[in-house]
């Protein structure tokens, strides 16, 4: 503001000295005018801005004053929600606390009822051990006071047998052992039931060594019975061909097949004789064909008999083959398997010697697996344990002996040839699997209609078994049934008291075995029956 009033005296300076004090004076009062204005308007507008500021204060003072007011309320209420928390907490713990003690309270509750309970029966027991002594005292007061009384009654007994029966000591000794022996008799046949039975629950930790041994005593005798085949004769023309001028066709027929021709005065007929069971089919065969086309003379003879042969060697081949794969045997040697076939036509009571053999096979498996051994060695031990049957014409000696020595020169291992040449218990067994083909083959020979007897044979095989049952003391009647594999026995029930019955069934099944040669086994029942008889008049 001075800078520029000093412009304006200047310019007034220099324009004119009367106009110009009169533009200085106006300048002059107008700067004062507007210093005036200025300081008038300074004021005010520092009165505004002081106001506006105030104003401004105020309200940021509000501001903060409420957001404090905020916070605080805030505070308050997380403090306040923070205590709720802690306070619901400590009831939680109290009440799980309180919970805990009730629990604890209640245990010991039980705990304090049981104490209660065992003494209350500790003292029980108390009693009744104190009873049980006092009664313990008395019996055995009044046991010393029998055995008194039992010294003193057996002391007039032997003073009383030795008066009436003028006896010595010796004899009366012996009569009362006597006696004293057929009371014990009935508590020793106690002892021996409860035994057996024991035994017998016990049985279960010792199974595999009872049945090995037990099943030895299955084991049956075989003999071979020669049979006689026939070849019907439709008319006696066709018989004299057969024997031909001075017999030159039958003994060509003999000749040629190894069999015996049997001709008598029997109408219609030829009988065929042969231990060799493959020679005879191979003569009734070549008969029938014979028989059949009418040309009898010995080179067609022989001629019908090779071709025959022929085809018989072919059957015997499919028959071993098929019987090979039926009991399912890997590795068997060819001449092995021929032999096989030729049982066939091998018969043992009746009974065909190949089936019988596939057989046993599979009963040694079913035996061997239930007793924890190799089936597969058990099936082969059963299957060749015949063997020897079918060559015991061509070799000395029976034939579990060479059926073993033929097994072993075509490669069969000890198991098996121990079944064959030991299944008749003709060498000691080395292994567990030849007591199963014993056991087993009498199985298979004891199957009812496996085996056909003699009526003389079972008529004496009956009445061996009766009499072994009659000799028993006590038994009054003996009787074999069904078919001689049951023996029902009836004593005298004044004589034999219920427990003695169990050892006379014991011994006769004892001597059943030793000295009787049985198929299978027999079961030996002891009945004992007391009746009371009285009559009214």
């Amino acid at each position: 503001m001075l800078h520029a009033f000093d412009a304006i005296l200047i310019g007034a300076a220099t324009t004119g000295s009367s106009s110009g004090a009169v533009w200085a004076l106006v300048l002059i009062v107008g700067v004062a005018v507007g210093a005036v204005g200025a300081v008038v308007a300074l004021k005010l507008f520092s009165s505004w801005t002081m106001g506006k500021a105030r104003g401004e204060a105020e309200q940021i003072i509000r501001v903060a004053r409420a957001e404090a007011e905020a916070a605080a309320q805030k505070a308050q209420l997380e403090g306040e929600r923070a205590i709720a928390e802690k306070r619901k907490a400590f009831e939680a713990e109290a009440e799980t606390a309180r919970a805990e003690a009730r629990e604890d309270e209640k245990r010991l509750k039980k705990r304090e009822d049981l104490l209660d309970r065992k003494l209350e029966t500790l003292a029980v027991k108390e009693d009744n051990l104190a009873r049980t002594s006092e009664a313990l005292k008395a019996r055995e007061t009044k046991i010393d006071e029998r055995e008194g009384e039992l010294e003193q009654i057996i002391d007039k007994q032997k003073q009383e047998l030795m008066r009436v029966a003028d006896m010595t000591m010796e004899q009366a000794r012996e009569t009362l052992l006597t006696r004293i022996e057929g009371d014990t008799r009935a508590e020793a046949a106690k002892i021996v039931r409860k035994i057996t039975e024991d035994a017998q629950s016990e049985a279960k930790e010792q199974a595999r060594e009872i049945t090995l041994m037990a099943i030895q005593r299955f084991a049956s005798e075989h003999t071979a019975e020669s049979t006689v085949r026939t070849v019907e004769i439709p008319s006696d023309d066709m018989k004299g061909r057969i024997i031909g001028r001075e017999g030159r066709n039958i003994r060509a027929i003999e000749k040629a097949t190894g069999v015996d021709i049997l001709v008598d005065d029997t109408p219609g007929v030829i009988a065929v004789s042969c231990f060799d069971k493959v020679r005879q089919a191979i003569a009734v065969e070549a008969l029938q064909k014979l028989v059949s086309d009418g040309r009898v003379h010995p080179s067609r003879i022989e001629e019908v008999v090779e071709g025959v042969r022929k085809d018989m060697d072919e059957r015997i081949v499919k028959f071993g083959k098929d019987a090979v794969l039926e009991a399912n045997l890997r590795n068997v040697h060819p001449k092995v398997r021929d032999a096989m076939g030729k049982l066939h036509f091998r018969t043992s009571y009746g009974q065909n010697v190949l089936r019988h053999s596939i057989e046993v096979a599979f009963l040694c498996q079913l035996i061997a697996e239930q007793l924890g051994l190799d089936g597969a060695i058990a099936r082969r031990c059963g299957f060749l344990h015949d063997i020897g049957k079918s060559m015991d014409h061509e070799m000395e000696g029976g034939h579990p002996k060479i059926g073993m020595d033929f097994a072993r020169t075509y490669g069969e291992k000890e198991p098996v040839l121990n079944a064959i040449g030991g299944h008749h218990a003709d060498m000691p067994a080395t292994s567990f699997y030849t007591p199963i083909v014993m056991a087993a083959d009498a199985i298979s020979g004891a199957r009812p209609g496996a085996r056909r007897e003699s009526l003389e044979r079972y008529i004496q095989r009956l009445e061996q078994l009766q009499d072994i049952a009659l000799n028993e003391q006590g038994v009054t009647e003996a009787y074999a049934i069904q078919a001689g594999r049951e023996v029902r026995v009836m004593v005298d029930a004044s004589r034999v008291a219920d427990d003695e019955a169990y050892l006379i069934a014991k011994r006769i099944a004892d001597r059943v075995g030793e000295e009787m040669t049985f198929p299978g086994e027999i079961r030996v029942t002891v009945l004992r029956e007391t009746r009371a008889i009285e009559i009214a008049r």
